[in-house]
Order: C-alpha cells, then sequence, then structure tokens
C-alpha cells in the first residue's frame, strides 16, 4: 500500500512539473522577438589589400630583427637552379635548361656560357648547382652537377668539370656518372680539405625508386665523398663493404636540395624534400642511415601515411622537420657582418609551402650554440616568388634566386635594425 501511495505521488509531481515548463515555454514565445536590420556593406568602398609581387621592387620590408632592402640584381633567368660567386665579384648562373649565365660587373650578359655538357632537360631535369674549386684562382676549375641524357628516355645524374677562362668552358667532361636515376635533384660543397660533397636524390616513390635509398648499390638518396677528380674518398665508411659503392658516405635519403657546412661546428648538413610533410634538415655524419623510405613523417600526396613508424632508434632524427612542407631548396649559413643577429644562422629557400601556389619565401632558422632550433622566421613571403637558392655574397649581403621561367637574382641588404 505504501509502494502504491509513492507511486502515484510521484506521478502527480512530474506532470505538474511538465505542465509548468509547457506554461513558460508559450510565455517565451509571445514575447516579442526584435532583429536588428544590418546596414547592406558596399564592398567597393571597403580598401583591398593589394599584396607586393617582384614588379614592385625595389623594396623595404620589415623582418624581426631588421628592415631590409630588396632589389633585382638581374632578370631574365630561366628556371636558374644554382649560383657562385667568382674572385672578382662576379658571378655564375646555372639555368635549369642547360645554361650558365655570367653576371660581369653587375649586368647580366645576354648570351649563356658555351661549353657546358649535354643535359638532359624535361620536367625538374637539367642543369642543377655549381662550385669553384678551392684553388680556382690557380686552375680555374668549375663543377656543375646536371641530369645527364642515357639514350632516349634514360637519365642519371653526373658531376661535370672544366676550366672557365671568362668567356667559356674549356674541356668540360664527366668526372662522376651515379647509377640510373630520374630527375633526382643534387648539391655540390668543397669541405675545408678540398675533397668535395655530393647529393644524389631521386628516392622518390615507394614501391618504385624509394627503396634504393637503403641500397648501398644504387647512388640514389645518398650523400658521396669524392675527391676533386672524382673518385672516391679514401676512408669512406663504406669503403670495401659488398654491396656498396665506396663513394657512399650516408644513405637513407629521398631528394636532397641543400648541402653547407655549419660554421660553429664544421658538420656537414643537409636537407631534403618528403612528399607531403615531413621535409628535413640533418647533420650528415659518416655511415649513417636516415631511414627513408622505412621511417617518415611524410604523407603521400593522396594523403595517407608513408608509414606509420616516424622513427627508430637506429636511424638519425632531423635537426628541423617543416610540417607542412615548404619543398626546400638552397642552403646557407650566414657568417658577416651585415647582419649580426644573424650570424650562424640557416637560410633555407622554399618554393612553397603545403603544396599551396605563391606560398614560396626565404626562411631563416635560429640556431643555439648546440645547433638547435629555436626560432624561425619567413622572409619575402609577402612576394610569394619560389626561392630556389641562397647565398652570401663577397659584400656579405644575402642574395637568393627566385625559380621561375622569368626568374631572377634579388639582393638583401640591411637599412636599419627593427627598433623593440
Amino acid at each position: 500500500m505504501l509502494l502504491h501511495q509513492y507511486s502515484v505521488t510521484t506521478a502527480v509531481t512530474f506532470f505538474s512539473i511538465t505542465a509548468s515548463l509547457k506554461s513558460l515555454l508559450f510565455l517565451l514565445l509571445m514575447i516579442p522577438v526584435f532583429v536588428v536590420a544590418q546596414p547592406a556593406i558596399d564592398t567597393d568602398l571597403i580598401p583591398r589589400y593589394s599584396r607586393p609581387t617582384i614588379d614592385d621592387l625595389p623594396m623595404i620590408l620589415d623582418t624581426d630583427e631588421y628592415e631590409i632592402l630588396v632589389e633585382v640584381v638581374a632578370s631574365g633567368l630561366e628556371n636558374p637552379w644554382g649560383m657562385a660567386f667568382l674572385p672578382d665579384g662576379d658571378m655564375l648562373i646555372t639555368e635549369r635548361d642547360g645554361h650558365v649565365r655570367l653576371l660581369r660587373d653587375g649586368v647580366l650578359e645576354p648570351d649563356p656560357i658555351p661549353g657546358t655538357p649535354e643535359v638532359h632537360t624535361m620536367q625538374l631535369s637539367g642543369l642543377m648547382d655549381i662550385a669553384l674549386h678551392p684553388e680556382y684562382e690557380k686552375n680555374g676549375l668549375i663543377y656543375l652537377t646536371y641530369n645527364k641524357p642515357l639514350g632516349e628516355r634514360e637519365e642519371t645524374i653526373a658531376l661535370a668539370r672544366g676550366r672557365f677562362d671568362g668567356n667559356g668552358f674549356q674541356d668540360m667532361r664527366d668526372i662522376f656518372v651515379s647509377t640510373p636515376n630520374h630527375a633526382g635533384g643534387s648539391r655540390i660543397v668543397f669541405a675545408p680539405d678540398g675533397s668535395l660533397f655530393m647529393t644524389v636524390g631521386g628516392a622518390y616513390t615507394v614501391g618504385r625508386t624509394a627503396e634504393r635509398a637503403q641500397d648501398g648499390s644504387w647512388h640514389s638518396g645518398k650523400v658521396l665523398h669524392l675527391l676533386d677528380d672524382g673518385s672516391p674518398f679514401p676512408g669512406n665508411p663504406f669503403s670495401g663493404q659488398a654491396g656498396y659503392h665506396a663513394e657512399v658516405y650516408s644513405m637513407g635519403h629521398r631528394n636532397q636540395h641543400g648541402l653547407a657546412f655549419y660554421p660553429l661546428t664544421g658538420e656537414l648538413w643537409a636537407h631534403e624534400h618528403a612528399p607531403q610533410g615531413g621535409d628535413e634538415l640533418n647533420i650528415i655524419k659518416p655511415g649513417a642511415n636516415y631511414g627513408w623510405p622505412i621511417v617518415s613523417y611524410s604523407r603521400r600526396y593522396d594523403g595517407p601515411r608513408i608509414t606509420q613508424q616516424p622513427w627508430q632508434e637506429e636511424f638519425e632524427q632531423p635537426v628541423v622537420l617543416w610540417l607542412p612542407s615548404i619543398a626546400p631548396s638552397g642552403l646557407m649559413f650566414y657568417t658577416g657582418e651585415k647582419f649580426p643577429a644573424w650570424k650562424n644562422h640557416a637560410f633555407v629557400g622554399s618554393m612553397r609551402v603545403g603544396r599551396i601556389l605563391r606560398t614560396g619565401h626565404l626562411e631563416r632558422i635560429v640556431l643555439n650554440e648546440n645547433g638547435e632550433e629555436t626560432a624561425r622566421e619567413w622572409i619575402l613571403e609577402e612576394l610569394g616568388e619560389r626561392i630556389r637558392d641562397v647565398k652570401q655574397g663577397p659584400d656579405e649581403l644575402i642574395y637568393v634566386l627566385t625559380e621561375t621561367a622569368d626568374g631572377m637574382l634579388l639582393r638583401l641588404s640591411p637599412v636599419a635594425p627593427v627598433e623593440e
């Protein structure tokens, strides 16, 4: 009997509350609602942001620590790729179509320098990097990396050497030719001892060419260490090992477009492209393996991860990682006095970010005394140009190449420090 009485009481209470809520809802609905009409916006009267372009140069741009003057030194370059300063301050600039151009007394010579090797030019393949021999003033030797044709459809990466007499290349010939390689990138840099380091990319696609980066019988996906005549450097880490080329210095790379020595430690650094996310800047160690394609932070172009294992203990980890990708190209550590606040910082050209057009820029990476990243800054992002290479000039200013069919050589100089 008591249970029946409790149930009835609970039911009465429930219906009372429900009736009260319905009454409250009715009252709320009766309250008039006033909607304030917004005036129509006349978009013709709103100022439009006009993004500057390279055609607006020269101009002064702000960075975190300096106002910088950006000027065009030379224009009319066809997909420029690399550059090297001559002892007198003139400059040699490579173009992907196989030409080398001379900037003499600040003026671009109208005709290419004769004597370059035959180059395979298709899509991204072509003439790439250029470097002067450390004793150039004595021997006049110039080094070029390029995509070399092998028959009608095949190609590879080659290193050529010749003498520059001020007007043309003499005795230009190959001193190293890699195993077959499709459209791989290559950079070269001389070490303080006069030996030569060379990157060989092209280990692109998983299931097709990427696995070559882990195969010592292929040059793809490797950093090589050579003498100045193109032969293997004595004492290379894989020398004498079965299944490895004697010139291999490090492996497990994908496609490296930047190579330079870090001035504070003398270590060799290189950066490389990942497919989508996961571009890396690495300290290159003899005999080290950098993991591609077994480990990677990247994704395929259609979205899925390359691997579920971004890291394993036996592989080297990057010093700097880019997510999303910036399509890095060119690497320079600033050592001059014109930008003292930027001394020993890394500068990396970016051709585009996250596969979005007109997002190229110059990236400044701040490093501490241990070579660890502490900050990054985008420079020239207002222009949205593809930056292919970056170099410090003999005047201690910064020079960059824009990679287009009508490419330019730009110069960055300080106007004033930014006030705190």
